[in-house]
C-alpha cells in the first residue's frame, strides 16, 4: 500500500527555493550591485572630464601648474575622489612635460581614475572588496 504523500512537493520546494536563492541569487544579486557601481564610478569620470575639458591646465611644463589645476578641480563627483592626471607625447609620460612635449602638436591626454568597493551578501564571493579602480581617458590640446 502506499503511504500518503501530500504536502511532500511543498516540504521539497521549500529546500529547492532555499538552495536557488542561496546558491544563484545572491551571487546574482553581488554581481548587480558590482555592476551598478562600477557604472556610477564611471559616469563620475565622465562627468569630470566633461568639467576639464572646459578648464584645461594653464601650464603643463611646470610641476606647480599640474597641481594649481589639480587644486582648482572639486575633490569629488557623486561621491567618488577622482585622480586626475596628464599625460603628455604619445606614448604618454606623466606631466610636467618637456617643452617639446607642450607643443600643440604633440597629443596630450588626461586620465582620470576612481576607487569603489562593492560589498557582498553572499559568504566567500567577494567582488572589489579591496577596491576595484576605474580610470578613464580623454585627449586635449
Amino acid at each position: 500500500m502506499i503511504g500518503d504523500r501530500r504536502g511532500a512537493a511543498a516540504f521539497e520546494m521549500a529546500i529547492i527555493y532555499g538552495f536557488l536563492m542561496f546558491s544563484m541569487f545572491l551571487p546574482l544579486a553581488d554581481v548587480a550591485m558590482a555592476g551598478f557601481k562600477f557604472i556610477s564610478a564611471h559616469q563620475a569620470l565622465r562627468d569630470m572630464a566633461q568639467r576639464i575639458q572646459y578648464s584645461p591646465p594653464s601650464d603643463i611644463t611646470t610641476a606647480a601648474g599640474i597641481s594649481t589645476w589639480q587644486d582648482s578641480l572639486p575633490a569629488s563627483v557623486s561621491g567618488y575622489t577622482i585622480t586626475p592626471t596628464v599625460y603628455c607625447g604619445s606614448p604618454g609620460t606623466l606631466a610636467p612635460c618637456t617643452a617639446a612635449d607642450a607643443l600643440p602638436t604633440v597629443p596630450k591626454r588626461y586620465k582620470l581614475t576612481t576607487n569603489f568597493t562593492a560589498p557582498a551578501m553572499t559568504p566567500g564571493l567577494v567582488f572589489c572588496s579591496t577596491g576595484c579602480t576605474v580610470s578613464y581617458s580623454i585627449p586635449f590640446q
